[in-house]
C-alpha cells in the first residue's frame, strides 16, 4: 500500500470513523458496550473492539465508585442502552474488579469474516467471565525432555547444597 500525504495528515480527527457520523458512532459504541456488559463476551470487528475497549474499561472504573456516586450513575445510564444491566454493572462486574486498577478486558484476534468484506474480527471479553476460555490452558508435561532435564538439574543442585551444608 502506498502512503499519500493525505493519509499521513489527520486534519484534527482523533477517532476512527465508525458508522455514518459522530452520532451514529456513539450509538454503535453504546450498543456494543451494552452487549459486552450483558454477555461479557462479544465478537465484532477489530476496529470496533479496539474503540469499545477504552469505554468498557472506563465504565468499570466509574462503577467501582459505587451506585451512590452521581457521576458513575450518569455514565452507566448514558452508555448502557438497556437499563436492566445497571444493577449487573454495579453488583457483579464492579466487585469482580475491585482489587484491580486496570486491564479488565481481553481482546483476542480471530480469523477474518468469510463473506464479501473479509473484515478483520476480534473477540472482546471481560476477564473472569463464566464462559469457557478462548484459549486452552497450556499444561507443563512432566515427561517432556526439557522438563526432565530441568528436574534432574534441580535435584543435583539440591544435593550439592545439602552436601555442602553438612
Amino acid at each position: 500500500m502506498r502512503l499519500s500525504v493525505r493519509a499521513l495528515i489527520s486534519h484534527g480527527r482523533v477517532a476512527r470513523r465508525i458508522g455514518l457520523g459522530p452520532e451514529s458512532r456513539i450509538n454503535m459504541l453504546r450498543n456494543i458496550l451494552t452487549g459486552l456488559v450483558r454477555h461479557e463476551r462479544i465478537e465484532t470487528t477489530r476496529a470496533r473492539a479496539d474503540e469499545v475497549r477504552f469505554y468498557a474499561e472506563k465504565l468499570i472504573d466509574y462503577a467501582k465508585m459505587g451506585d451512590t456516586n452521581k457521576k458513575s450513575m450518569d455514565m452507566a445510564e448514558f452508555w448502557l442502552t438497556e437499563k436492566d444491566l445497571i444493577p449487573k454493572l454495579f453488583q457483579v462486574l464492579a466487585p469482580r474488579f475491585a482489587n484491580q486498577s486496570g486491564g479488565y478486558t481481553l481482546m483476542a484476534r480471530i480469523p477474518n469474516r468469510e463473506n464479501l468484506d473479509r473484515a478483520a474480527m476480534a473477540v472482546l471479553e471481560y476477564k473472569g467471565n463464566p464462559l469457557p476460555p478462548l484459549f486452552p490452558v497450556k499444561r507443563a508435561h512432566e515427561l517432556n525432555l526439557v522438563n526432565q532435564l530441568l528436574k534432574g538439574y534441580r535435584e543435583e543442585k539440591a544435593m550439592s547444597i545439602q552436601n555442602r551444608d553438612s
